[in-house]
């Protein structure tokens, strides 16, 4: 497990704020420099987010929260957060692989079960990868921040219920019967290729997720 402290990233005089908001939009809530007042006037993201601006909630109206204060304490909010600089991906690759080694991370990597179903994303997969591309070692990294969103109430509504043998049906969900290695690693060989022999694609108003 690598642990980042995120504290060694906010100035000390934030730590002890009551404020609760500890960063939005990259900055410290208490930082009204230009800059800060820039990304959150356009709601940017400086943390590596898939596309400029943040799209945490909703792309259409983020929330905009990093982190948090609890007991004094930052708390990280926002798994895209954790992607300042690529240290996860530094650290990560530093304990999966040799030194010396070609690597790159690739990110939302789709996971099959054996039936061909989708079992879910790996946030991260690091990849190392010879003079010709082929991959040749990876490792995954899942990435856990707790999770707030906006102030919404939700109400609980009975809407249907399902009877089933209840060890059974969750061994089911729980423990999907795994796909081939050989079947996952076509994916993360595709998107390196991709990676490695394409330029960066401009993005289109397609390409953001609205919600």
């Amino acid at each position: 497990m690598v642990i980042l402290d995120l504290s060694t990233y906010l100035p000390k005089t934030t730590l002890m704020s009551e404020n609760p908001l500890a960063e939005v939009f990259g900055f410290p809530s208490n930082n009204l420099s230009e800059q800060a007042e820039r990304y959150r006037r356009n709601k940017l993201c400086p943390y590596n987010n898939k596309v400029p601006n943040c799209t945490k909630d909703k792309a259409k109206d983020p929330l905009g929260v990093c982190s948090i204060y609890h007991k004094n304490a930052p708390v990280i909010t926002c798994p895209i957060r954790f992607r300042q600089d690529w240290l996860i991906a530094e650290n990560a690759a530093n304990f999966f692989f040799c030194n010396n080694v070609s690597w790159t991370s690739l990110t939302e990597v789709r996971l099959q079960d054996a039936n061909g179903q989708s079992a879910g994303n790996i946030d991260i997969v690091l990849v190392s990868y010879d003079n010709r591309g082929r991959v040749i070692d990876f490792g995954a990294v899942e990435v856990q921040a707790v999770y707030i969103s906006g102030n919404e109430r939700l109400n609980l509504v009975l809407n249907d219920v399902v009877y089933t043998e209840y060890w059974s049906a969750i061994n089911r969900i729980s423990t999907p019967t795994p796909g081939k290695l050989e079947d996952f690693i076509q994916i993360p060989q595709q998107k390196l290729d991709d990676k490695l022999d394409n330029p960066p694609d401009t993005q289109t108003i397609l390409d953001i997720p609205l919600q």
